[in-house]
């Protein structure tokens, strides 16, 4: 586990602890839930359009404030209104300047598939995911133990949320696919360096297998990016920085999701 990433666990372990205390009461609640939108299904547009998963993001630990004036829900409305696959609504605080409340009021306004985007590393969070109208959640493999990894999924999977499982590199990988996964996500950023390298995409989708979903995230600027990474495989992206920076977000999706090399 890189230094950042150890940092920011160290703190979550912490942060989540009052939650602990309310986990049975979660739990219950996310039983009586039973609407869910499919992320997987949104994200599988075929050979004509790549899946996009646009995020909702106020800050970041490499490239700090990326949206002084920060209207999650507008945002995420704006995304939807573009044609967005599923939107990603960080709700970490600290380091990301999220909320989980964003996800709640964002949930009443659009009606794709939601990305819980957080440091998963209990139970816990899984049920208040759902309770808050997530309809999937991230699950970083260089956070968790595999015993950890594995349970945490079927956790997800047992309250009907789906998972997109985030590796950084091929042994990552191996340990993802030791799991019944079903949506990858590669990050191009080296979580020790911050550096972004978009040939990470190409490297591992060699490995990916072709029932499982593939999505590249991180660094994905432009569309150019985006047809970079769906030439090597991706059925889809996940792309925040960039979007929240445009002054045209309606261009912005239409270009990325028509990006698909012929």
């Amino acid at each position: 586990m890189s230094d950042k990433l150890a940092e920011i666990i160290a703190h979550k372990r912490k942060e989540i602890e009052p939650l602990l205390l309310r986990a049975d009461k979660l739990r219950y609640a996310a039983l009586e839930r039973n609407e869910f939108r499919s992320l997987s299904s949104s994200i599988d547009l075929g050979s004509e359009k790549l899946g996009l998963i646009a995020e909702v993001k106020k800050s970041s630990p490499s490239a700090g404030v990326i949206a002084k004036e920060f209207d999650p829900v507008l945002q995420a409305k704006k995304y939807a209104a573009a044609g967005a696959s599923a939107i990603s609504v960080l709700t970490d605080e600290k380091f990301f300047g999220g909320r989980l409340e964003y996800l709640v009021k964002i949930r009443q306004e659009v009606e794709i598939p939601i990305l819980r985007k957080d440091f998963i590393i209990n139970e816990a969070q899984i049920y208040e995911a759902s309770v808050a109208g997530a309809d999937a959640i991230l699950l970083i493999v260089a956070a968790l133990g595999q015993d950890e990894l594995k349970r945490l999924l079927d956790c997800a999977y047992t309250y009907q949320l789906e998972v997109l499982m985030e590796v950084h590199d091929l042994k990552e990988l191996e340990r993802a696919l030791d799991t019944d996964v079903k949506i990858i996500g590669v990050n191009n950023r080296n979580l020790k360096t911050f550096e972004v390298d978009l040939k990470n995409t190409e490297k591992i989708s060699e490995e990916v297998p072709e029932d499982i979903f593939f999505v590249s995230e991180s660094g994905i600027k432009t569309p150019e990016d985006a047809a970079l990474v769906a030439g090597w495989g991706a059925d889809a992206v996940l792309v925040g920085e960039s979007l929240m920076r445009t002054d045209d977000v309606n261009l912005a999706v239409k270009e990325i999701m028509e990006s698909v090399p012929d």
